[in-house]
């Protein structure tokens, strides 16, 4: 990206003049340049701009930006349980740009990842990469540093095939990740896990752990298995598949739309949030009472995962919820 600054002796007098005659030409034909990171999303390119700003001519440069508008910047912030994430990872850019180095944050859930993005793509002097080791990973790590730094992909994600007999003990996607977490790695130096079914799992984590985990994960489930490393082009994954449904609420409770979604009681279903067995967005929800929005994305502790599509109101005052269940 790019940053028009003008030095501080350029305050007044002849030489304000002098830097004006020089600078205001080149601003006037400015264009912000524009760069491409995964959409963890939808696997498809998200193009990110660095806009100009007010400043003493319209642009923010980082290190002012994060002297002055820190706290601006985080109120932009459209999810709130991310706050505390996305104030560390724009500590880091700071680092990285001043320091003109790359830098890495660890596995980033899809929420604090995209308003992360949407927090530094208003600076300048700092280029933003995003990789998860596949074009629809969910987690991604987010590479920050100077432009001049900045110049390829950096090789930040490892991958690992777990194999074994799963013939007759087929094993969950929580089976895989309770053993790996077992081993006594962080969550979030742990990316994806693409299932193989009776092959094994493929498996996203950071390759300063990547030996460690081929020596130390032995067993999941009572399978015992063997890991290995692997190119991620020998990654195999597919779109997860899904099953979609309609219900009739009379309200857009978490409570009454999950329970609907999983096929399980509204009691049982309030008894679960209420345990902190639930997630909306990949953030701990606790009260019954939540609203549900089209988009949302509802996990439930040994049930699966659950995103809500279009939501409609009825003639008589409730919401026809379309619901996506992914299998």
């Amino acid at each position: 990206m790019c940053a028009l600054r003008v030095p501080a002796m350029a305050a007044t007098g002849f030489a304000a003049q002098s830097i004006l005659r020089r600078v205001v030409p080149s601003f006037l034909s400015f264009r912000p340049t524009t760069h491409v990171v995964g959409d963890v999303f939808s696997g498809t390119n998200l193009i990110l701009r660095t806009p100009l700003h007010p400043s003493v001519f319209g642009i923010c440069s980082l290190p002012q930006a994060i002297k002055g508008d820190a706290d601006i910047l985080l109120k932009g912030v459209g999810d709130k349980n991310t706050i505390e994430d996305v104030k560390r990872i724009v500590e880091l850019a700071k680092r990285a740009s001043l320091r003109q180095e790359v830098l890495h944050t660890d596995f980033l859930t899809p929420p604090v990842l995209k308003e992360s993005m949407l927090v530094l793509e208003r600076l300048a002097d700092l280029k933003t990469v995003a990789l998860g080791g596949y074009p629809e990973a969910e987690r991604c790590r987010l590479s920050v540093g100077h432009p001049e730094a900045l110049t390829n992909d950096p090789d930040n994600v490892a991958a690992l095939s777990i194999s074994g007999n799963f013939s007759f003990q087929p094993c969950s996607h929580g089976d895989f990740l309770g053993a790996i977490l077992g081993t006594g790695i962080a969550r979030n130096k742990l990316g994806d896990i693409l299932l193989q079914g009776e092959k094994g799992a493929h498996v996203l984590v950071v390759p300063e752990l990547s030996d460690f985990l081929v020596s130390a994960l032995d067993k999941v489930g009572n399978v015992s298995v063997s890991c290995k490393k692997i190119p991620l082009l020998a990654l195999e994954y597919e779109p997860p598949r899904t099953k979609s449904s309609k219900s009739i609420e009379a309200s857009l409770r978490l409570d009454a739309v999950a329970s609907a979604g999983f096929k399980v009681s509204r009691t049982k279903m309030a008894s679960l949030i209420s345990n902190g067995d639930v997630r909306v967005n990949w953030s701990t929800v606790t009260k019954s009472n939540t609203t549900i929005k089209t988009g949302d994305m509802i996990s439930v502790s040994g049930e699966g995962r659950l995103k809500i599509g279009e939501i409609s109101s009825t003639r008589k005052g409730k919401f026809a919820v379309e619901l996506i269940r992914y299998l």
